[in-house]
């Protein structure tokens, strides 16, 4: 039967069930210019499973399938190749053709990655053929997306043996590679003669499934540019996987695979550069090879760039290289192995972006911390908000910021932030910089301030959203302040710093001030100590005696309870003292003698303390006014305080008493939220003095009292003392099991707020431990009571 018998047969079978090429052409996954040229005799010969693929589209039943294969067989030039109808793992078919579209080399020191390449062997493993399946490889630059895929499919080869095809589309590229020019390189290389290749793209996709449709193959797809490139490439109906590397999320791609590719472990930097020069290098200088890992910052490409470098370099110490890579200002330079060089990766991507995120990009490597927001980051590109953001999420979908988990925040890779500061350098002015410093410096000011006054126990004209540099976004309240003041702790810290040092003074103190109620919350904070002391510093520099007391008052505070460094918190308290007496303000001296009195119990000069406590206690009841009605009741808790721990507990009772009196008297023009607080406080002191009486019953309700305050409040450095003092009387009431669950719940939170009784909580447990027997079973103790350290004080 001539080949003309086909094409008439073909296309009586197509206007008898009535479609049109079109339709027929898809329901068979072929080419609308294919179905075309067979019906007017122009094809070759179509192969048997595009024969297979008509029929099939045509409902023919067996005798008809028969018939339409023998008109076909007679204009081939090639036997028929047999079809393979579904996949078997392995299967056994003919082998793979010879192409030019090769896996290239695979590396054989390769490391790592086991998780994501068990999850590509299980897709390959549980194919199907009706949902073939897609896997895209993305992430920052240097990740090692090329390699870990080339790897990959090396492994999954004997799996797919109609053979692997990989070819790179040049994303990163001027002008990437057009996908109807890919799937002509595809096609050629699956067999398909170039005057057979159909001229649209839709027409080559649409060949590209027909060919694929029963070829167990895999597709190796590098350097993406975008959805619409690979769209056309990705097979129909075929036991067939496809691997995508792509610099860009491709998050417009539906139904695909994401194997995660995350920074090296540390140990597995230390192994990737072992298997390059060795394990003898690596054991002489194993700390160097550490921290060798920690500055190549864990990237792929950088580690193997060291590890090139040193293996080209035998006799050259790991130690050297670790100190040419410590300078942040040629850590790019260093990293570079002949044609390997992590600044050319990074450049590639920065090329592509549009000149606003290139900006934002450059920019936000002035941002403090680890971390930046998007309002820092507009502020620091001189753009909208909502522009910024969408160019912090361009940057993310291009491996070059990492976005945070859970908060709308963006943070470098420690490279690229080095890779972004000389940009910035390159590209931008100083005057340019400047002016960034200065716009995302005053707004961060301006928004910690009216944060902190949140927390100001003082009524403040300006302790409201309109006073906010953006009310609509400003902290409503005081847990919506304290989040944002922590997320921006380094981004308000550097502003002060900044502030300061150009002359801002006024700015730094009006700032601090602010700070001084919230700092009280986070005393577990270093940072308070250059926060008063920049304070003190711009004080002198006005010539405000007065604002010079109040900022070294709270810098003693800070020295106490921050640093614990008691010797310069009793030396700045006197200098308090004399900057209060020669200003006159007579609430600071109060406070002066206050904390001098604390530095001296800490340094066990707890007489002299005492004295100077009863000073302060004196001074302050003579003046009037509710400010100093709350410096009173500090004094009078401390007081009882020492008094309790030089073994004076019935006195100090009586002192705590007179305090609880005081607060349930109320001070007016004070929030009753306020006095709870030092009330809460007045009862912790009342449960410890009871329990240094030995007075067990008693102390437990107090307590109970001031921890469920503390908690409420969301203080958790003092909640977590309160806890203590409440565990170390569970213990003495015999009650074993509770004590050992309230002890570990403070111990463990007093560790993580570095407070200083920890040891105390350690203790206490490790003694409670020793009251249950092998079994667990609770005995019965009675031991003697340890005076407690100090404890958290309100202002």
């Amino acid at each position: 039967m001539s080949n003309g018998g086909f094409a008439a047969r073909l296309y009586a079978l197509r206007t008898g069930a009535r479609l049109s090429q079109e339709e027929l052409a898809h329901a068979a996954g072929v080419s609308v210019r294919a179905l075309s040229d067979m019906e007017r005799g122009r094809s070759r010969g179509p192969q048997r499973r595009t024969v297979q693929a008509l029929a099939a589209a045509l409902g023919l039943d067996a005798t008809e399938v028969r018939e339409l294969e023998r008109a076909a067989e007679s204009g081939r030039s090639r036997p028929a190749v047999r079809s393979v109808n579904r996949p078997v793992s392995p299967p056994v078919t003919r082998p793979a053709p010879q192409h030019n579209l090769g896996l290239p080399r695979d590396l054989g020191d390769f490391t790592a990655r086991g998780a994501a390449l068990h999850r590509l062997r299980a897709l390959a493993e549980d194919l199907d053929p009706g949902h073939p399946p897609v896997a895209v490889v993305c992430g920052q630059p240097g990740l090692g997306k090329t390699a870990f895929a080339i790897h990959a499919a090396h492994c999954l080869a004997p799996r797919f043996p109609h053979g692997q095809y990989a070819i790179d589309l040049r994303g990163m590229d001027v002008q990437p590679t057009p996908p109807r020019d890919a799937l002509a390189r595809l096609l050629r290389a699956l067999g398909v003669a170039e005057g057979a290749l159909p001229t649209t793209t839709d027409d080559r996709s649409g060949l590209l499934r027909s060919v694929l449709r029963d070829r167990r193959v895999l597709l190796l797809l590098d350097n993406a540019a975008d959805e619409a490139q690979v769209r056309p490439l990705l097979p129909g109906h075929s036991p067939s996987l496809t691997l995508i590397t792509s610099r860009n999320t491709l998050a417009g791609l539906e139904s695909v695979h994401r194997p995660e590719l995350a920074l090296l472990r540390r140990e597995e930097a230390v192994e990737l550069l072992t298997r390059v020069i060795g394990p003898e290098r690596i054991q002489r200088e194993s700390q160097a090879a550490r921290d060798l890992a920690d500055l190549c910052g864990r990237l792929p490409l950088a580690v193997r760039i060291a590890a090139q470098r040193l293996a080209s370099r035998p006799r050259e110490h790991l130690g050297k290289l670790v100190t040419q890579l410590a300078e942040d200002t040629t850590r790019l330079d260093t990293l570079q192995a002949g044609s390997l060089q992590v600044r050319a990766a990074f450049s590639l991507s920065y090329r592509q972006l549009s000149p606003p995120a290139r900006t934002l990009f450059r920019r936000t490597s002035l941002a403090a911390g680890p971390d930046f927001s998007c309002r820092s980051a507009a502020l620091l590109a001189d753009l909208p908000l909502r522009q910024a953001t969408g160019c912090a999420e361009d940057l993310a979908d291009a491996g070059l910021l990492q976005p945070h988990p859970t908060a709308d925040r963006y943070r470098f890779h420690d490279l690229l932030r080095l890779f972004a500061a000389e940009r910035l350098a390159e590209e931008d002015g100083p005057a340019h910089i400047t002016a960034a410093e200065n716009r995302v410096d005053l707004w961060t000011l301006h928004r910690a301030t009216a944060a902190a006054r949140l927390f100001d126990t003082e009524p403040h004209p300006d302790t409201t959203p309109a006073c906010d540099p953006d009310p609509a976004t400003a902290p409503a309240d005081q847990e919506q302040a304290r989040i944002w003041l922590e997320a921006e702790r380094a981004q308000w810290l550097t502003a002060l710093d900044h502030a300061q040092a150009r002359g801002l003074h006024r700015q730094v103190i009006d700032t601090a001030e602010a700070m001084h109620w919230f700092s009280d919350r986070t005393p577990h904070w270093e940072l308070w100590a250059q926060v008063f002391q920049w304070a003190v510093n711009s004080a002198r520099c006005l010539g405000s005696r007065r604002d010079e007391a109040v900022h070294l008052n709270y810098l003693a505070w800070a020295y106490n309870m921050c640093l614990y460094d008691h010797t310069s918190a009793l030396t700045t308290a006197q200098d308090a003292l004399a900057a209060a007496r020669e200003s006159g303000d007579q609430l600071q001296v109060g406070w002066a003698l206050g904390y001098a009195a604390g530095a001296l119990h800490r340094l066990g000069r707890t007489e002299e303390s005492i004295t100077r406590l009863q000073e302060a206690a004196h001074h302050l009841n003579k003046q009037t006014g509710a400010p100093s009605r709350l410096a009173e009741l500090t004094v009078l808790n401390t007081l009882g305080q020492h008094m309790r721990q030089v073994g004076r507990a019935r006195e100090a009772l009586t002192i705590h008493r007179r305090s609880e009196a005081i607060c349930r008297a109320g001070i007016p023009g004070k929030p009753p939220e306020l006095i709870g607080l030092y009330l809460a406080v007045t009862r912790q002191h009342i449960g410890n003095d009871l329990a240094s009486l030995h007075r067990w019953n008693e102390a437990e309700d107090p307590l109970r009292y001031a921890l469920t305050h503390f908690e409420a409040a969301r203080m958790p450095a003092w909640s977590e003392p309160a806890r203590l003092d409440l565990g170390i009387v569970l213990h003495r009431l015999t009650r074993h099991h509770e004590a050992h669950m309230t002890l570990t719940t403070a111990h463990d939170a007093l560790v993580r707020l570095n407070n200083p009784r920890q040891t105390e909580a350690a203790d206490e447990l490790h003694a409670l431990d020793e009251v249950f027997d092998v079994a667990g079973h609770a005995i019965d103790f009675d031991g003697s009571v340890t005076p407690p350290p100090n404890r958290p004080r309100l202002r």
